[in-house]
Order: C-alpha cells, then structure tokens, then sequence
C-alpha cells in the first residue's frame, strides 16, 4: 500500500486488532442473563463461542485469499462492516438463533480482519522497524481479551447484555469511520482464483482439531477423538492439494524457512499460557476468596496496561539487538512467576496474585509481539500474506488450545475429589506447573534464535559488503553548489552525501535536486540543455547567482539510509518504495559505503551467471 501517513495507517490497523480480540471473549461474562432471557441451557449457550470460534478460524485462510485478490480499502472496510452489521443484529436479537446468526456473521469479520491489519502494515513498513511496529500490534492483541473481560463487567453493572453489543457496535463504526479517511486505494491485488475444495478441506480440518481439542475434557471423549481424527485426515488432503494447484490456498513455502516455522511454534506456546492465566486465574480468585467476576477480572489490569506499555519498547529493542535475547528472557519471566503463582495456592492473597501475574503478562510483552516480527522477517515480500495467514491461525489454535488445556486440567483434578479449598488450591498448583513447563519448552526452543541470528549477521554482512561501493565521494554543507556539481560531473556519479565540519551525513544531493532547484529559481531551467540552448547575459548573471548557493539549502534533509544489516532484498524493496537510485549505508551510526541500483543489478548477473 503507497502511503504518507504510516502511523496513522498503524492507529486503524492496530484498532482493528484490538475490536477483533476484545470480541472473542467479551461475551462470555454474559452467558448467564443470555441463558435467563432466552430460556437455554449451559450447552446451548456455549455455541455463542464454539460456533464464534469455528467461524473465525476458517476466514482466516480465506483472507489470505480475499486479500490477494481485492483492493485493500474496500476489503478492509467489507471486513469492519461485518462486525457492525453482525453487532446491532445481535443487540436487537428477539430470540437465541438470531444472537447466534449475529454472533457468526461477527465471527466472519473477526477471522479475516486480523490478517488483513497486519498485512497492511507489513506493506508500509520497512523490516528494520518490523519489530516497533509488531510489537504496537501485539500489544493491542494482549489488551483485548483482557480488557474485555473488565469492559463487559463493568457495562453489565449499569445495564444489561444488549448494552454490550451496542457499545461493541459503536466502536466498529468509528473504526469503519478511521478506515474509510485513512486507507489508501493501494494494494497488491491480483487475478487469483478461489480454490472451493481447499477451503472445504481446510474448514473440516479447523472444525475437527478445534472442536476436538475444545471438548475433549468437557464432552464425549469418543466423539472428541473422532473429530481430531477427521481433523487430522483433512489436514493431509489439504497439504496434498496446496502442493499440487497453482494457486493454493495457502502457500506452504512459509514453513520451509526454519527461522519462520520456530517463531510459529513460540508464538503459540507464548499465547497458550496468555489465554490460559487469563481464565485461570480469575476462576481461581473467584472460587477461594469470593469476589465477584468484574473484582477478578481487575487482578489481570494491571499487567495489561505493562504490557501495552512495554510491548512496543520490546519491539524496539527487537529491532536494534534482534531476538536472542530478549525470547529467552520472556519466556524465563513467564515460566518463573507461572510457578510462583502455583505456590501462592493457600495465602489468599490477591495483592500478591496480581503483583506475581505482572511479570507473567511483561514476559509475554517480549515475545508475542517480537516472535511474530522474527518469523515475518524471515519471508519474502510475496508470502507475507500467506505467513500472516498461519500466524494468525496459529493465534486461533493457541487460543481453543491454551484454554481447553488449562480449563480441562482444572476441572480433572477437582473431580478427583470433592469440591473443597484444598482441592481448589491443587488445581490451581497442577495447572501452573503444567503452564510453568510449557514455558520451559518455550524457553528452550527460544535459545535457537542466537544460531540463527549470528548466522543470519554474517550471510548479510559479507553479501552488504562485498557489493555495495565503499569509496564514497561527500561534499560539505558549506560547498557552493557549483563545488557539488563538478564533484558530481569529475566523479560520474548521479548524487553525492552532504557532510557537517564533523564529517556526519546531513543530507543528499542529486543531479535532479539541482535542475529541480534551478528550475523553480527561474523558468528557463527547465533541464540539462539549459545551458547549452540559452546564453545571454541575463541567464549568465543568474546562473552565477544561483550556483554560489550552499549545499545545505539544496539537498535532503530528510535521509534515507540502510544499516549495513540490512538484506539485499530489503535494499532493493527500499530503493523501489522511495524512488530512490542510492542509499548510504551506515554502521554503527558512520557511513561506510553506499549501495544503488547498478550495483545490485551487477551482484544478481554475477550471482545468476555463475550458478
């Protein structure tokens, strides 16, 4: 997407994140007033989040496709219009089957209007600030199912459970309001063509692992077991099928790039223990000391507004020193206080839950956001959407997963016994542990990312440095600009950095900032014959006039410049996003060369010559 305003592009984007989350789980306080006006028993109310599940999970592949195939705005405000549409239905529900109907067709924006948000925003921003910008996003991911859970308490205290439709429905609107004033007509779209038998086989595959995985604590094990199975046989076909078309569904060259398959599995087990402690522990403060959903639910506030706080920080630091350190060290602090949390099981102490949690919801702050910048990283520009597909499946499966899991391990170690304190507190302890041992594994895999990275570093140093050109021709911001254009006429070179007295970049100047500069100062400038085709004295005495002008009013200010880390193929997405011929490149704040598009073109004949 061709954009000038990138920030306020991440502002709906990361709106949007935040109305797709908060919708998962917001209803679900609300299932007792729904069971009471309607007449419906636990069972039936529950497909209020099963059928919302199910639905969202199978747009998400579909989105890959709707966004290939569709110009962004108008797709993007399709997708928002869902959620407003499907809300004031289920607001204006006289009856369960019309809740559901508006609960699905809700489900049906929620699952594609992730992966669109973050598609649109890997298009405007470039990989060296993957991590900010992620990290933005991912912070609005945590907030949302958090927040929900305090929003919906607190909206039902003055009202009742239409009141949250409502209000969900007046926020999509001024989404929908954003989108329309500041997207842009751009977007990649192209003639694709809708595979129907992959989107069949991969529906039955998220309804048979999903369903399966949902109920296998709580229902039939048998039935359960049957739907995993049937699951995991469509799984197959629809590999077998995206292998052999010409237009798949979703491509499956994703996950033959290591770095991007280990950030998939990170990011799942980060969100597994997310989406787990969020349930968990409000039922657990609720069950042994008594207080009500919405006091429960504000043991969580806390380590939500750190989170947000911190989450675009780890992205900047994700950016400046990678993932090597900072994975390990998210997953170290959920794991640790997931365990201290177990401990806590008989000191009644919701003060020290909540000040134990914070570090939990901080651990998954630097890696959530960060582990989705790392994977994304690694693709190339044309499978972004098809990476962004499975991640955001990922956060579908993480989610089913995490609180079946979870919930499940609870509520088999309360039947084991009767429902006493005691048993509750060894719930509580069996279900950190388990938690404290996924975030052990997580913590293991994480340590890959240093091999991968320090491998990475040096594949893009030695290829940065041996085609980019390390003689670089400079001329001061005092230089006149006839000085800056004998540089660039005895150099043959089409523009030249402007250094201080310090020898720190400044700026750029061009040949074409010359003429342009020319031409505005008097209409006779109009190109480079100028000065061959008019000769009066006039033109002369002007010409003198305007070439005693400093270097420092013509050029650049505003520069664009490459860190001597970044790939060739960002290189070349940079050079084409920004019109650009040449970029400096820069080393721990000092330049050392300077790249364009002649020398890339030479490295890629040579490369292709000598394969």
């Amino acid at each position: 997407m061709k954009t000038k305003k990138p920030l306020l592009i991440l502002v709906v984007t990361a709106f949007a994140s935040f109305l797709a989350t908060f919708n998962e789980t917001f209803l679900n306080i609300a299932f007792t007033p729904i069971m009471k006006d309607f007449g419906v028993s636990v069972s039936t109310v529950q497909w209020l989040t099963t059928a919302y599940m199910l639905g969202a999970a199978i747009m998400v592949p579909i989105s890959s496709f709707m966004y290939r195939k569709f110009e962004t705005k108008p797709l993007f405000l399709f997708t928002v219009g869902l959620l407003v549409i499907g809300s004031f239905i289920c607001a204006l529900a006289p009856n369960f089957e019309i809740l559901l109907t508006g609960r699905i067709i809700q489900s049906l924006g929620t699952g594609m209007l992730i992966p669109i948000g973050m598609n649109i925003t890997l298009s405007i921003v470039p990989k060296e600030k993957i991590g900010t910008y992620m990290g933005i996003m991912g912070s609005m991911t945590t907030l949302g199912p958090s927040l929900s859970i305090i929003g919906a308490g607190a909206l039902l205290a003055i009202g009742n459970w239409p009141l949250l439709f409502y209000v969900f429905g007046t926020l999509t609107c001024i989404e929908f309001i954003l989108a329309l004033f500041i997207l842009g007509k751009g977007g990649e779209h192209q003639n694709s063509n809708l595979d129907i038998l992959s989107v069949i086989f991969i529906s039955l595959t998220l309804i048979g692992l999903l369903y399966g995985i949902s109920t296998i604590f709580s229902g039939n094990i048998i039935i359960a077991l049957l739907a995993l199975m049937v699951g995991i046989i469509f799984l197959i076909l629809f590999i077998q099928r995206q292998n052999k078309i010409k237009e798949p569904l979703i491509s499956l060259k994703p996950l033959k790039v290591k770095e991007f398959k280990l950030g998939i599995i990170l990011n799942i087990l980060a969100l597994m223990l997310v989406f787990s402690m969020n349930i968990i522990i409000p039922l657990f403060v609720q069950t042994t000391l008594g207080v009500k959903e919405f006091t429960a639910s504000l043991v969580l506030f806390p380590a939500v507004m750190c989170s947000c706080i911190l989450s675009p920080i780890a992205g900047k630091i994700y950016d400046a020193k990678g993932g090597k350190f900072i994975f390990p060290f998210g997953f170290f602090l959920m794991m640790a206080f997931i365990f201290l949390l177990g401990l806590t099981r008989d000191m009644n102490s919701l003060l020290l839950i909540t000040l134990l949690y914070a570090p939990v919801i901080i651990g998954s702050a630097f890696t959530i956001g960060p582990v989705q910048s790392f994977a994304l990283s690694h693709l190339n520009r044309e499978l972004y959407s098809h990476g962004v597909t499975m991640m955001s499946t990922g956060f579908q499966i993480a989610g089913c997963i995490g609180t079946s899991l979870f919930t499940g391990v609870y509520s088999l170690v309360l039947n084991l016994g009767l429902n006493s304190g005691s048993n509750q507190s060894l719930a509580f302890l069996i279900t950190t542990l388990v938690a404290a041992i996924i975030g052990l594994i997580g913590y293991i895999l994480s340590l890959k990312v240093k091999y991968y990275e320090n491998k990475e570093k040096k594949e893009i140093h030695l290829t940065l440095k041996e085609i980019m050109k390390k003689k670089v021709f400079t001329v001061k911001e005092t230089d006149t600009l006839l000085d800056v254009m004998q540089t660039i006429t005895n150099n043959k070179i089409s523009g030249v950095p402007v250094v201080d007295k310090n020898n720190k970049l400044t700026g750029f100047i061009s040949d074409g900032d010359i003429m342009r500069f020319l031409a505005k100062a008097h209409p006779l400038f109009n190109n480079a014959y100028s000065f061959i085709a008019i000769n009066n004295a006039g033109f002369n005495d002007k010409l003198n006039e305007l070439m005693k002008h400093k270097a420092k009013d013509i050029c650049k200010k505003r520069l664009v410049t490459i860190d001597i880390n970044t790939s060739v193929e960002d290189v070349c997405g940079i050079l084409n996003e920004k019109h650009l011929k040449k970029v400096p490149v820069m080393e721990n704040g000092k330049m050392v060369g300077i790249i364009n598009r002649s020398n890339i073109t030479k490295y890629a004949i040579k490369t292709y010559l000598n394969k």
